[in-house]
């Protein structure tokens, strides 16, 4: 069982940045792939960025690439989405998800690859 609790959201301006951070706790939270999703208001749950079990690999959606940065720590089983040049449809609710994985490198990509799941937290972009 992993437990996951991001933290970091908020309101924030057009052109503005934060940083989001989820805390993975459990016996299985350090064999995990790590990931961010988000929702918008009226819409599906879409994949933002991944990590891979080791940090050596990411992967992002077209939409953040060159504005969004994925990284981990591992010494304290904590990812972090940091967001630069938000704008308002980067609005929604930012999930936190895990896979505890085999392969050191394997970066998952889709909502059903993800075994654990945090609660979310709220980023708000005004224009």
């Amino acid at each position: 069982q992993v437990l996951l609790v991001e933290s970091g959201g908020g309101l924030v301006q057009a052109g503005g940045s934060l940083r989001l951070s989820c805390a993975a706790s459990g016996r299985a939270a350090s064999r995990c792939a790590l990931g961010w999703f988000r929702q918008a208001p009226g819409k599906g749950r879409e994949f933002v960025a991944g990590i891979s079990r080791n940090g050596g690999t990411t992967n992002y959606t077209d939409s953040v690439r060159g504005r969004f940065t994925i990284s981990r720590d591992s010494t304290r089983n904590t990812v972090y989405l940091q967001m630069n040049h938000l704008n308002p449809l980067d609005t929604g609710v930012y999930y936190c998800a895990a896979r505890e994985v085999y392969f050191s490198t394997y970066v998952a990509l889709t909502e059903s690859d993800y075994d654990y799941w945090g609660r979310g937290t709220q980023v708000t972009v005004s224009s």
